[in-house]
């Protein structure tokens, strides 16, 4: 525990005590992944001088970096050949750990894995997640958790469900074409072969979005212009889902188009939750359960936690407002680190940040901050650590240090 000043133990010189460190971010995405960013600030930590003990646990809220996570946590990288979102063959990988699996639909059927960013948004396609999933089930995994964030496409999952044996058929009995184009077609719906692993495994939906398939809300309104979709293919595209939906009610006798996160990754939601039998549950959450962070917590003094960037999109569920509202929860302070900041003060304290550093302020250019961010963490993280050990009354975060923005009260 904490020695205060007047301690009589303190007094004679006795030790000081370890101050237990937590550090959890998520990725600084394009320059570093969330493994790479923990490293920097631990080393940074380590180096402010002893009585320090810091504990890596990278996260993740199920997009990509989610494989990262698992495979930090203990999970082992398994690497396969599967159908990018443009129809051409790319490696991708899945992380095992003997009966759980972790698959990130964002390494392979993500934006960043359309070739030369040439968008399609109707001929986008999820089948490559799907053929992660079936190997995972072919290896022998029985709990499959699919992180779904970043989807190139919006075909409602069809792509996926295809690689898993469901057949969508058009009125000539031909399989329907890729992307949500191909959908328009779809005139039954054949599930006689289906993954029969299916049946006694567990699917679990890393999902934090609540959007329905359809509508002003689902997957085409909201998300397609980012994969590319003009004003009329949007439109096109959200009819396209609410006759997949139609098609799949017909042939389950369940209508799953309004359940929340049904139109995440395109409707990637929709396919698992109404044709494979998968729940859903917080990307984060999930990913916690994955990496031990709750364990990692009981013990901690402070909590180091960050992304790329702090901003309203932080505290709408991912990674580390999780970690910060879990934190608190637990009632150990936290310090957000990032490439850049733009929440404010009162928001700030409201998610638990004591108080925020970013690269942007520690660097000399903002090309600085974006091209190499790995020194300048590693000397935040030694800012801290020195703060830390000067202080060892307890594991109070002062913001008075240089180029930090103070929050608390």
């Amino acid at each position: 525990m904490p020695v205060d000043d007047g301690d009589e133990g303190a007094r004679a010189g006795a030790p000081a005590p370890t101050i237990r460190v937590l550090v959890a971010p998520d990725k600084f995405k394009g320059t570093l992944s969330a493994a790479g960013v923990a490293a920097c600030l631990a080393a940074g930590l380590r180096a402010a001088g002893p009585g320090l003990e810091v504990t890596v646990v990278p996260v993740a809220d199920g997009g990509d970096g989610t494989v990262d996570a698992a495979v930090a946590a203990g999970f082992e990288r398994e690497s396969l050949s599967a159908t990018g979102p443009a129809g051409v063959l790319l490696t991708t990988c899945w992380a095992r750990r003997g009966p759980d699996a972790v698959v990130e639909l964002a390494d392979a059927s993500g934006l960043a894995r359309v070739p030369h960013g040439a968008l399609a948004p109707l001929t986008a396609t999820s089948r490559g997640t799907g053929e992660v999933i079936a190997a995972a089930l072919d290896a022998g995994c029985r709990r499959i958790v699919v992180g779904i964030g970043g989807s190139a496409s919006t075909d409602g999952g069809v792509g996926l469900l295809q690689a898993l044996g469901v057949r969508v058929l058009d009125a000539d009995g031909h399989d329907v074409g890729p992307g949500g184009a191909g959908l328009e077609a779809a005139a039954r719906l054949d599930l006689t072969g289906r993954h029969p692993a299916l049946a006694d495994a567990e699917l679990v939906v890393a999902c934090d979005v609540d959007n329905p398939l359809t509508g002003v809300h689902g997957a085409a309104a909201v998300y397609g212009p980012q994969k590319g979709a003009t004003a009329e293919q949007v439109e096109r595209l959200d009819a396209a889902l609410d006759h997949w939906a139609d098609l799949v009610a017909n042939a389950t006798g369940a209508d799953r188009r309004d359940a929340p996160g049904a139109g995440a990754a395109g409707g990637v939601g929709f396919g698992l939750l109404a044709v494979a039998g998968a729940h859903a549950r917080p990307g984060a959450e999930l990913v916690f359960e994955l990496t031990g962070l709750h364990d990692a917590l009981a013990g901690a003094d402070l909590v180091v936690t960050g992304e790329g960037s702090l901003d309203e999109q932080t505290l709408r569920g991912k990674a580390p407002a999780a970690v910060a509202a879990a934190a608190r929860a637990a009632g150990v302070p936290v310090v957000g680190v990032a490439g850049r900041c733009s929440l404010d003060a009162d928001r700030l304290v409201a998610a638990g940040f004591r108080e925020v550093h970013t690269t942007a302020d520690e660097a000399q250019t903002l090309e600085e901050s974006m091209r190499a961010p790995g020194p300048l963490l590693e000397r935040i993280g030694r800012r801290l650590g020195t703060a830390l050990v000067a202080d060892r009354r307890g594991p109070e975060v002062h913001g008075s240090h240089a180029r930090s923005t103070a929050v608390s009260r």
